[in-house]
């Protein structure tokens, strides 16, 4: 594989930490800001707002940028953001530190993605787009923990510093390592949209948002289920995040290859695997081994889903396929948020603690229908047409990536 895919992973790192971190340091910011944790957790919301609104905003205004440059762009915004975050003298400045830096999150993957399978022959492009993704992972086995440790002995504040940091060190490894490579010769914002009216783009999207939404269903309340349902002590906490992180993991190895050789089988079958295991965890979560395993076999089928997911967007708008591949993080962001309320509600209802566990396979099965019917639609021949532009707009446009999927 290219080192440039290294320089690739060190970013999803540093995109990672930052992400998740939060999570475990809202106690610390809300005692230092002199706010209730239940407002802290604002901060996580502002993270994901940015993404949502950052990931098709970004893409489009840089549609014109050399691809390399744009990933240095993001990253730089991303570092200001963190420092920003890390300097914040009052709530609201953190708020809008954490909106900023969550800004270039879905851009970045949607640009990197790209360059990703570019660096690659075909055959290899799923991959190379999952050697990207471990760097997200691997985040949370070491980064989060690792951060969170750091914020809770030196000052939360302490952890963006560390963040802005790796910001400085990746951009250095971007512009070492990443090739020039000059934009789409038919780039702009209006061909990118164009792009994103195909049919099985929006079908990809929408699968991301259900099908996704299942694991985060689970994953905003795994501390309390393990603590409440498991009977952990809560410094058993980091290690079974540890678990879920050393999950995605596995996922992230076994997606490549797997959706290089058969996309949509490979996406099938990760979404069939999540809602049976989303099924065996209401169950398994109340013996504590076999909670652990049933962690960590969450974290590799819930993971394995985004590989073939960002590959289908991809491919099915291959003619401008960053704006559809940076789409695809907001689609994952709007899951977590989603999955995260119905969770909550199922809670608020008085169903138990184990009840996300049981709405999240509902969500994946819901995805997987979609999934199934999209396929089904491509493989009559209907899956390439357009909502909006006409096909002969994508006559001209030479083709980015192979359109393979089945």
């Amino acid at each position: 594989m290219p080192l440039a895919l290294l320089a690739l992973a060190v970013s999803a790192f540093g995109i990672g930490t930052t992400e998740f971190v939060m999570m475990g340091l809202l106690p610390n910011v809300a005692g230092d800001l002199g706010t209730s944790v239940p407002t802290a957790g604002y901060l996580v919301s502002a993270y994901a707002l940015g993404v949502v609104i950052g990931a098709p905003l970004l893409t489009a205004l840089g549609s014109r940028i050399p691809r390399k440059r744009m990933l240095l762009l993001l990253m730089a915004v991303f570092t200001v953001g963190n420092l920003a975050s890390a300097l914040a003298p009052n709530f609201g400045l953190l708020i809008a530190g954490r909106l900023l830096a969550g800004l270039p999150h879905g851009a970045f993957f949607g640009v990197g993605a790209v360059v990703a399978a570019r660096l690659v022959k075909e055959g290899r492009q799923a991959r190379a787009v999952a050697t990207m993704f471990l760097g997200l992972t691997v985040a949370n086995i070491v980064g989060v923990p690792a951060a969170t440790l750091l914020g809770q002995h030196l000052g939360w504040r302490a952890t963006f510093l560390v963040v802005a940091a790796i910001g400085l060190v990746a951009m250095a490894a971007l512009a070492r390592l990443v090739p020039h490579m000059p934009r789409a010769e038919h780039g702009g914002v209006a061909h990118e949209l164009r792009a994103m009216g195909n049919r099985q783009v929006v079908l990809g999207l929408v699968t991301a948002v259900f099908g996704f939404a299942g694991v985060f269903a689970v994953y905003s309340y795994l501390a309390s289920m393990m603590t409440e349902v498991s009977g952990f002590a809560e410094g058993s906490v980091p290690l079974v995040l540890a678990l879920f992180g050393a999950g995605m993991t596995l996922g992230a190895l076994a997606a490549g290859p797997l959706t290089d050789r058969a996309l949509r089988p490979t996406l099938y079958g990760a979404l069939g695997a999540l809602a049976v295991t989303l099924v065996v965890f209401t169950y398994a979560v109340h013996v504590k081994w076999a909670a652990l395993v049933c962690v960590v076999i969450l974290g590799a089928v819930g993971f394995m889903t985004t590989t073939p997911l960002q590959m289908l967007v991809m491919k099915k708008a291959q003619h401008a396929p960053t704006l559809a591949s940076a789409s695809n993080h907001s689609a994952f962001n709007l899951a977590n948020a989603g999955g995260a309320w119905v969770g909550g509600v199922a809670i608020a209802a008085g169903w138990g603690w184990t009840s996300p566990a049981l709405v999240g396979a509902v969500l994946a099965v819901i995805g997987l229908g979609i999934a199934v019917t999209a396929g089904l639609l491509d493989r009559g021949g209907s899956g390439s047409s357009r909502i909006v532009a006409s096909s002969e707009d994508a006559d001209d446009v030479p083709a980015e990536l192979p359109d393979r999927v089945n």
